[in-house]
């Protein structure tokens, strides 16, 4: 099974969970980032949108996104299933269990988001070389976000990743062998106030990946 398969069975499954559990689809607070995702019968304020939690259905891209500019940057090919995760959808992060315990996968908002998503890949690919550490890329956290999900770029296999530490745990072979063992958790959206933090100061995704950009600036 490919990894954007293995995504749009997550994806229906997450849905799912929320409309048999809760009768509504999940809500999100988007802190004043507009996206296809946001269902509402109208059109949303700039005030509302950036206080308020909204309903949301991940969507498909009208094309798909590439990472050609982040292995430009890094002369590196990245493994395929960056794109399965990351280049045909727009959605809001979402949340699971596992037998790892709970945690977050990482999705693009919109395009804003998208592009963020690359400078943050190319951050931790700069810091990862800087170490003498094998590539990884990040798509999730764990716990309160001081593990990261990351993926060994030479193999396609899922890891746990402390920020600045090379990969601790191997969770399974693939992307698609790791999301199929996680279970959609249904629960209300949590508002997040983020510090403000050079390079990454945008209200959209990643708010637990802060840990990473302190270590990151620390190295340097």
């Amino acid at each position: 099974m490919s990894s954007l398969t293995a995504l749009e069975n997550f994806i229906n499954r997450y849905h799912q969970a929320y409309q048999e559990s809760l009768g509504e689809p999940p809500r999100y607070y988007p802190r004043g980032e507009f996206s296809d995702c946001i269902i509402s019968d109208t059109e949303l304020s700039d005030e509302q949108l950036l206080k308020q939690a909204v309903h949301w259905q991940a969507v498909k891209r009208e094309s798909v996104a590439s990472f050609d500019n982040v292995e430009r940057a890094m002369e590196l090919q990245l493994s395929g299933d960056i794109d399965g995760l990351f280049s045909h959808y727009y959605s809001a992060p979402m949340i699971f269990s596992s037998p790892w315990g709970e945690g977050e996968i990482i999705q693009a908002w919109n395009q804003v988001d998208f592009e963020y998503l690359q400078q943050n890949l190319i951050g931790h690919l700069m810091m990862k070389l800087k170490l003498k550490q094998p590539p990884t890329w990040f798509f999730g956290v764990l716990g309160q976000g001081d593990e990261m999900l990351v993926v060994d770029n030479r193999d396609g296999s899922v890891w746990v990743e402390i920020p600045g530490e090379e990969p601790a745990k191997r969770l399974a072979d693939s992307v698609s062998d790791f999301l199929m063992q996680l279970t959609p958790r249904v629960a209300p959206p949590v508002e997040i106030v983020e510090e403000s933090m050079p390079q990454t100061d945008h209200p959209g995704i990643w708010h637990r990946l802060k840990i990473m950009w302190r270590n990151l600036r620390g190295s340097r």
